[in-house]
């Protein structure tokens, strides 16, 4: 009994250590994956997209609080890569731990479920965990490279927005996907594979046209990410969104389709109004039509319910092998909210 107990302590510091070393593997990853397409703005470089803010919090929303020390030791490896240490290091790191810390306080304390089957958890996910908490990661990032002097009074907004964006929008576009991942449960039936190809298939085609076109086709992504919304919830659209906010960042980042003939400013505005509104548009979206599909499902549950009670009190009253007109009823409603599985 002593030696189990002794591997017990031994063990739990050994999966701390453990989580903490993959959670900052996860967090250095996606952020080398961010790095790898950049704007200059004012002479500030920033990513669009900076993907390593969606994975932190999904770490903090699933594993728990605990593990804030591999999203600090992934930033830190991060910062080592880019070159010296020095003053201002402390500060982007708090900054970088911070932010996602505080999206994960406040979505708990706004009752965030991790399945996203309620618009207000949708909600809660744009304006508390991706808007809100963000400002933290950004500022106290921005405070300390001005203190040290390496970005200039004169350009300090324009960076700083850059940079809050770019965190906002790895929060909008990542979270979603790891959390729907991690939730996942069962594959779909057969024909929903088919149009779940007929869905990648399009978007495939689409979506470069959409992003690399000189024609300024930007609007296709939507039809996309509505099919997939529709169809699939947020697996669908999230995915779509997630393909196309990649498409969009690299036809900006080499000035093509869209974005050819504009001003790094200009490329900036543009290129992020339309990963907010696409992101926005596909989260929520989804996230109503799932609500109103768990709706219809209590709904067929409770017409079961209650057609088995109504056929057990009428057994006598009616015919063999036929139930009464209003038990009919309910199974064809309750068959109609099973539809939508």
């Amino acid at each position: 009994m002593a030696a189990v107990v002794a591997f017990r302590v031994l063990r739990r510091p050994a999966v701390l250590v453990l989580r903490t070393l993959a959670v900052a593997a996860c967090y250095y990853g996606s952020a080398r994956l961010g790095l790898l397409r950049r704007l200059t703005v004012e002479g500030a470089v920033f990513t669009p997209v900076f993907p390593a803010t969606g994975v932190a919090l999904a770490c903090l929303l699933v594993f728990g609080l605990g593990c804030w020390p591999g999203i600090t030791l992934g930033a830190l490896l991060l910062v080592l890569s880019l070159g010296p240490p020095g003053p201002d290091t402390v500060g982007i790191l708090i900054g970088n731990t911070g932010g996602p810390v505080c999206a994960c306080l406040l979505l708990r304390r706004a009752g965030f479920r991790t399945d996203l089957s309620r618009l207000r958890d949708g909600v809660a996910l744009v304006f508390l965990g991706a808007l809100t908490a963000m400002l933290v990661s950004s500022v106290v990032g921005m405070v300390s490279l001005l203190l040290v002097g390496k970005v200039a009074a004169s350009s300090f907004w324009p960076s700083w927005l850059a940079w809050w964006v770019g965190d906002a929008m790895g929060v909008l576009l990542v979270t979603p996907v790891l959390l729907l991942l991690l939730e996942a449960r069962r594959p779909p039936r057969l024909g929903r594979w088919k149009e779940a190809l007929g869905l990648a298939v399009a978007t495939v085609v689409l979506i470069p046209v959409a992003t690399h076109s000189s024609l300024a086709a930007l609007f296709l992504a939507y039809p996309v990410l509505i099919w997939g919304a529709l169809r699939f919830r947020l697996a669908g659209s999230m995915l779509c969104a997630l393909f196309t906010s990649v498409l969009a960042t690299v036809a900006a980042t080499d000035g093509v389709g869209a974005f050819a003939g504009l001003s790094p400013v200009e490329v900036m505005v543009k290129l992020q109004l339309f990963n907010g509104s696409m992101a926005l548009t596909a989260l929520l979206l989804s996230v109503v039509i799932t609500e109103q599909r768990n709706t219809r499902l209590s709904v067929a549950e409770a017409c079961e319910e209650l057609a088995q009670a109504l056929e057990h009190l009428t057994a006598h009253d009616t015919p063999a092998g036929r139930a009464p007109p209003v038990v009919e009823r309910l199974r064809r409603a309750q068959d109609d909210a099973k539809d939508e599985r």
